[in-house]
């Protein structure tokens, strides 16, 4: 099969994030045995979700990740001009649910896979297919630790998101938390009797935004996305809710946001009590220009000059993990979680040709 016939048939199978993706990965899977690949599955916990590992050539260190996630967006209140989850083509372009993000690099891989059977590889070649990026990269751990206690360590991961075939070298991390605030209810007319817990959730609020101001190049941005809190206007209020995000440039900056909030926590009022709890975290990348990761990628065809990316990726957690990552993939990212999303097919042809020299650089010397 041919990447646009792979792509039809992954575009077919709904994975959003809130699905099983069990389908997509029994076929994919099945796919990858017949062509002669080791596959690992590494399911979640609920047994509902699972990352797909699958290995083609020797068993050795020095290999290749391609990584790549199963599931999408909602299509929800989106106006489709055909089914978004049939295939669609049009001038040149193929539409529905996932083309671009991220399924048009997955079935590239898929259909690479009989062309580096073909060949005698000296590296291996290492296909990393997750679950749950969509919503905080939250099967991409457990896929890298299982990946690393089970193949000889790899020289490089490439991650497959829309670059338009660009080496992305960069892009902030997304850390999500929901901090709740509680307090005492009382009556209002005599609000000694209680403890807001509104109150400091407000100047919680207000420290959140002028840490964000400080950083007076936006290196690190911070957003409050929600506030809920209170029951009626005349109760003192028992429980408050923030949910907030920041986006940090590195880990330096993660930690020292991190350690503003802990000290303004330390400093709340008797009576007051905080739980924070993370939602999602995508770790910040940071690849140099001068690395062999990037030279491997710009041999492959990547192209030049590289692209500082505005989106998150798994690529920081191979990078955390030891194995030097960057970005490069077929297809636009203003493309992505639109409604009739779409991928040229003259992009999955310049994957085709990627592909094809991950192959050769797979099998020289």
């Amino acid at each position: 099969m041919d990447t646009a016939e792979i792509l039809r048939r992954l575009v077919a199978v709904d994975t959003t994030s809130r699905r099983s993706n069990l389908d997509l990965v029994h076929w994919t899977a099945d796919y990858l045995a017949g062509a002669g690949a080791r596959i690992r599955l590494i399911s979640d916990a609920s047994g509902e979700k699972a990352n797909i590992l699958a290995t083609i050539g020797p068993e050795i260190s020095g290999g290749i990740v391609l990584s790549g996630h199963t599931d999408v967006v909602p299509v929800d209140d989106q106006d489709w001009v055909s089914d978004p989850f049939s295939l669609a083509s049009r001038d040149g372009r193929l539409h529905g649910r996932g083309a671009v993000d991220m399924k048009g690099f997955v079935a590239a891989c898929l259909a690479a896979v009989p062309g580096w059977r073909a060949r005698e590889l000296r590296r291996p070649i290492h296909l990393a297919l997750s679950y749950d990026e969509e919503v905080g990269c939250l099967g991409v751990p457990s896929l890298i630790a299982d990946m690393l206690a089970h193949c000889p360590r790899p020289a490089l991961a490439i991650i497959g998101e829309p670059t338009q075939m660009r080496i992305g070298l960069s892009h902030r991390g997304f850390y999500g938390y929901r901090s709740v605030f509680r307090g005492r209810a009382a009556h209002s007319s005599d609000p000694c009797r209680g403890v807001s817990a509104i109150e400091p959730a407000a100047a919680f609020v207000a420290a959140l935004a002028g840490f964000g101001k400080q950083d007076a190049q936006a290196l690190t941005t911070v957003n409050v996305g929600r506030i809920t809190g209170g029951s009626a206007i005349n109760i003192v209020p028992e429980r408050c809710e923030v949910v907030w995000e920041f986006r940090p440039p590195d880990e330096t900056a993660v930690g020292f946001v991190l350690a503003e909030m802990e000290g303004f926590v330390a400093g709340l009022p008797p009576g007051v009590s905080v739980e924070t709890m993370p939602l999602a975290r995508v770790l910040p990348l940071d690849c140099a220009v001068v690395s062999p990761a990037v030279a491997v990628a710009r041999e492959l065809g990547g192209l030049w000059p590289p692209l500082a990316m505005p989106f998150g990726t798994e690529a920081g957690f191979f990078q955390q993990a030891g194995i030097p990552a960057l970005v490069c993939g077929p297809g636009s990212i203003a493309q992505a979680h639109q409604p009739n999303e779409w991928i040229a097919i003259a992009e999955l042809d310049a994957a085709d040709r990627f592909l094809a020299r991950v192959g050769a650089w797979a099998a020289a010397p």
